[in-house]
């Protein structure tokens, strides 16, 4: 079956219309199974099951009874059983059924078994033409009351991701989110070290405060934020670093980044990337939203 590419194009980031779980037959799959049937209810969205592998009566028995524990009637939702590369196998199929949402267990930390896993999150969501949310084995069933959400203000992806965000958060019961813009600005610490007085340092970082908020201010400002209590919060570091680190602080519950850039250039596959900080040791949820721009 041959899959029209045209179906995805500028198609907008949200509503989440139909939303996949990618299932491993772990100890995990219930609890990830009930967190995507919360938000399939909370979007009115379409539940579609997606396991790469095996097809087996223990593993039919398996899922039917947890679809029965969490009231998930079958014949409201569409499961596929696949075998192939796991990679390519779920991309192709979120082609196919117009996926919005992809939802995947993911590792909390990575080490050398785990590495795996973690590749193959890190390849899905660049590749993947859906957002993505990996939920982490310790926060999937509290309730997401500390949501972040990485406000960069100088890329064209953001204003996309925010809306998003805001559109998941009063959905699905959120009341407050924070938007963080990170700061990592070299040219800055060059003309601090030129300027000969203190004084002039302290109106420097004032005035490259001031202007970065500004931009944070004028973003919020073109949303629609409903009932959401919005707090706005720069942070200085290299980004994806810096917001690993402030979510893993404020104990976040939910992350939300914009989807990585799909064309990296030769100097991006040397150094880090700022979304393998965020992947490599995940603070919390994580949902990337692909904005299909």
């Amino acid at each position: 079956m041959e899959f029209d590419l045209n179906k995805l194009k500028k198609r907008p980031s949200y509503p989440f219309e139909t939303i996949a779980v990618g299932l491993a037959f772990s100890p995990r799959m219930e609890i990830i199974l009930s967190e995507a049937k919360k938000i399939a209810d909370a979007c009115n969205a379409k539940l579609v099951l997606i396991h790469i592998g095996t097809k087996t009566k223990e593993k039919e028995k398996s899922l039917g009874d947890i679809l029965f524990r969490n009231n998930i009637e079958e014949r409201k939702i569409k499961t596929i059983w696949a075998e192939g590369d796991v990679v390519d196998t779920i991309l192709k199929l979120c082609k196919l059924n117009i996926i919005d949402l992809l939802i995947l267990g993911a590792l909390e930390r990575e080490n050398i078994i785990k590495f795996y896993l973690g590749s193959i999150a890190r390849t899905i969501s660049r590749k993947a033409k859906c957002s993505v949310l990996l939920i982490t084995s310790t926060s999937a069933q509290k309730p997401k009351q500390k949501v972040i959400i990485n406000a960069g203000a100088d890329h064209p992806k953001t204003m996309h991701t925010i809306n998003t965000a805001f559109y998941f958060a009063k959905h699905t019961g959120i009341k407050e989110v924070t938007l963080v813009h990170e700061v990592h600005a070299p040219a800055l610490a060059m003309a601090m070290a030129d300027s000969s007085s203190a004084p002039e340092v302290t109106k420097l970082k004032k005035e490259y405060t001031e202007e970065e908020t500004n931009k944070l201010h004028s973003m919020i400002s073109k949303c629609d934020i409903g009932n959401l209590k919005i707090n706005e919060k720069i942070i200085k570091g290299r980004p994806g670093y810096a917001i690993r680190q402030y979510s893993e602080t404020k104990k976040a519950d939910l992350l939300v980044i914009n989807s990585p850039d799909t064309h990296l250039t030769f100097l991006d596959r040397i150094f880090t990337h700022d979304i393998e900080y965020i992947l490599a040791d995940l603070p919390c949820n994580l949902l990337i939203v692909h904005s299909r721009v």
